[in-house]
Parts: C-alpha cells; structure tokens; sequence
C-alpha cells in the first residue's frame, strides 16, 4: 500500500499500487502535456521569432538590395542619358558635317554641271557651225559634181569643148576692161592654113608694138568617151597653130588626165618637147597669161632699154642698172604671184575635193616660177653682147 497525502486537505489516504501507478501515469501524463504544451508554445514562440526575425532581415537584406539596385539603376540610367547625349550630339555633329560636305558636293556638282553645260552648248555650237559648213561644202561640190555629170551626159564631146571655150572667154571678159584694155583675145577663124586654135591673145605697146601673143587651145573629154585622149596627143597641132599664126607662146588649157599628178601641179611647162608651150587646168587660164604678159613687158623693157644703148651709147653701167632693175622687178613679180597662188590655195582649200588636189598644184608650180627667176639671174651682160660687135667693143673699151 502506499500513502498518498493530498495536497489541498492535507489528508493521507492508501491506494495499492495499481492505482498508484494509474495516478502517477496521470499524473505524469499532465505534466508531460502541461511540459510539451509548454515547449511547444515556447517552440512557437521562438519560431514565430525566428521567422519575424528572418522576415526581418530578408525585408531588410532585399530593401538594401532593392536600394542598392534602384541607385545601380539610377546611375545606369544617368550614364545611358549621358551617353545618349554624347550619341546625338556626335550625330548632330556627323551629321551637321555629312550635310555640310554634302551641300559643297552638290554646289560642285552643280557648278560642274553647269560648266559641262556650257561647254557642251559651246562645242555643239561650234560643231553645229563646222557641221554646217561642211555640209554646206558637200552639198556645193554635190550639186558641183551633178551639174556637171549632168551636163556631160547631154552635150557631145564637140560642145564640151565648146563649153570650156566659153568658161574661158567668160573668164577673160571679166578683167578685160581694168587689165587688159589693150589686148586682143579672139577666137581663131583663120583656117586658111588647114587648121585653127581656139584663142588668140595678142598684146601691143603704146607705139604699137607687140609685147605679147599666145595660141590657146581648149580640150575636154565626156566620161562617156569610149577613148580618152591625152594632153601630148595635141602638142603637135598646136605648135604648128602658134607658128602658122606667128604666136610667142602656145597654151594648152586641157581637162584631159585628170588624174594625172603630174598636169594637175598646176602650171606645166613643156618646152622640153615644143618650144614655149604649156598646159594648165582652167583655174590657171587667167594666171598663165598674167604671168607671161609680165614677163613679156619686162623684156620688151628691155629690149627698148637695149635699143637706147646701141642707138644713144649710154653709159654701160647705168645700162647694168636697168638690167638690175628688170630682175628686181621680175622678183617682185615671182612674189606677189607667190602670193596670188597662196590666196588662191587657200580658196581652193574650203571647195570641192576635186579641187583640193590644186593646192599642191600650185605649190609645185613655185618650182617652175622659181627655175623661171634663175634664168633671169642668168642673165649676163656677156650673155646679151653675143653675137653683138658694137655692145662687145663698148664693154672692151670699158676694160
């Protein structure tokens, strides 16, 4: 039995042990529970802590990093809007400059464009104007060259001859009132001797003398002509016409080979084979006669010079003098016909392509003009006291 006092009477009573044990298992059962009631309140005290206190310093951790990012962000922010800053303003610059070079470009472009422009107006023009000529040129020398071919194919061999007679005469008839007042140019009638030239051209002196005389003979060929003729094919007949009709000189002004190099010179001489004879193309008509009327006046000059001394005994050197004088002048004839043919070069030069080949005619024709002043230069007093006894024994008392 055991003796249990009661705590609030103070009264002892016996229980047996098993309900001793039963009231110390309730007994420890209260207390077990008073005990974890109380751990677990204390339990849910400290966790309660614990988690307000981890609350805490998360909240606390998470502002910190929540202030520390919202200042990151803030000052990222600030670089970010200064580097905008920095970004337009370097645009702004770039851009102000690309504007800047690209507003002086296009002001060169456009000056450029308006020089290109300019020019382009210029050359056009001028090439417009040479165009124009040129075309200008053709078409003359086209309608030349069909004017002609036309009128060969309608006129027979006899009146293209004819036609050049004319030219001639035309030619002739327009310088013969200022220079050649005293000259004769007629067509050749007189066939008594069996044949005739086509022109005459005489000239006299105011005493009547004559300076001059020159058989003209005019020849053309048809392109229809089965057989072309040739310029030495009527040498003969016209030498034989200039001796019949007593004539100094004899001309032949031929169309005939016209693509001969050697008659297209200009003023060909071919004395080689008929005494003072010579072939020209048209345009050298008017010229061979200027030529030799010149030539004839100096000499006639001359010879009245000459005269004078054999008939007065002039002083030997003032006689020299004269001669002098007469070669002078004949140089000065030799350039100014020099001078005529460039002008006339240059004529030439703006016409027709058949006419172009004159130009280097009439430079080769300086050749003969300049073989034509060395004879003169020949020409000595020794020379012309030949076969003279009187001027010879003047020069012998000289000596």
């Amino acid at each position: 039995m055991n003796e249990i006092i009661c705590p609030n009477c103070k009264k002892a009573f016996k229980v047996d042990e098993a309900s001793f044990a039963d009231i110390l298992k309730q007994v420890r059962d209260h207390q077990f529970e008073e005990e974890l009631q109380a751990r677990l309140n204390l339990a849910d005290k400290e966790k309660e802590s614990a988690v307000k206190l981890a609350e805490a310093n998360i909240r606390n951790s998470l502002q910190e990093q929540l202030n520390k990012n919202e200042n990151e962000l803030i000052e990222l922010k600030a670089e970010i809007k200064n580097a905008e800053v920095e970004k337009k303003l370097s645009v702004t610059e770039a851009i102000q400059k690309i504007e800047k070079e690209r507003d002086e470009l296009a002001n060169t472009v456009k000056n450029k464009e308006t020089e290109k422009q300019l020019l382009e107006n210029s050359l056009k023009e001028k090439y417009t104007a040479e165009l124009k000529t040129k075309d200008d040129i053709i078409k003359l020398k086209d309608e030349e060259i069909a004017l002609r071919k036309d009128m060969k194919l309608k006129l027979s061999t006899k009146m293209l001859g004819e036609t050049l007679e004319q030219h001639c005469e035309t030619e002739f008839n327009k310088l013969r009132a200022t220079a050649f007042q005293n000259a004769y140019f007629e067509k050749d009638n007189d066939s008594s001797s069996g044949s005739k030239g086509d022109f005459v051209y005489r000239e006299n002196d105011a005493a009547g003398n004559e300076i001059i005389s020159i058989m003209f003979e005019m020849k053309n060929e048809g392109d229809e002509t089965a057989t072309k003729k040739r310029n030495e094919d009527f040498f003969k007949e016209l030498d034989k016409d200039r001796t019949e009709k007593k004539c100094e000189y004899a001309v032949l002004v031929s169309l005939l080979e016209v693509d001969s190099e050697f008659y297209n010179t200009g003023i060909v001489d071919v004395s080689h084979k008929y005494n003072k004879m010579y072939v020209v193309r048209p345009q050298f008509f008017i010229p061979i006669i200027t030529l030799l009327r010149n030539a004839a006046m100096n000499a006639v000059q001359y010879k009245a010079e000459l005269a004078l001394a054999r008939n007065q005994n002039i002083d030997i050197t003032n006689f020299e003098e004269k001669i002098n004088k007469f070669r002078e002048g004949f140089a000065r004839n030799y350039d100014l016909a020099s001078r005529k043919f460039k002008d006339a070069i240059d004529g030439i030069d703006k016409t027709i392509k058949e006419l172009e080949k004159t130009k280097a005619a009439l430079l080769s024709s300086e050749n003969n003009l300049r073989l034509a002043n060395e004879k003169t230069e020949d020409l000595t007093i020794k020379k012309l006291t030949r076969g003279n006894p009187t001027m010879k024994a003047k020069f012998e008392e000289l000596k």
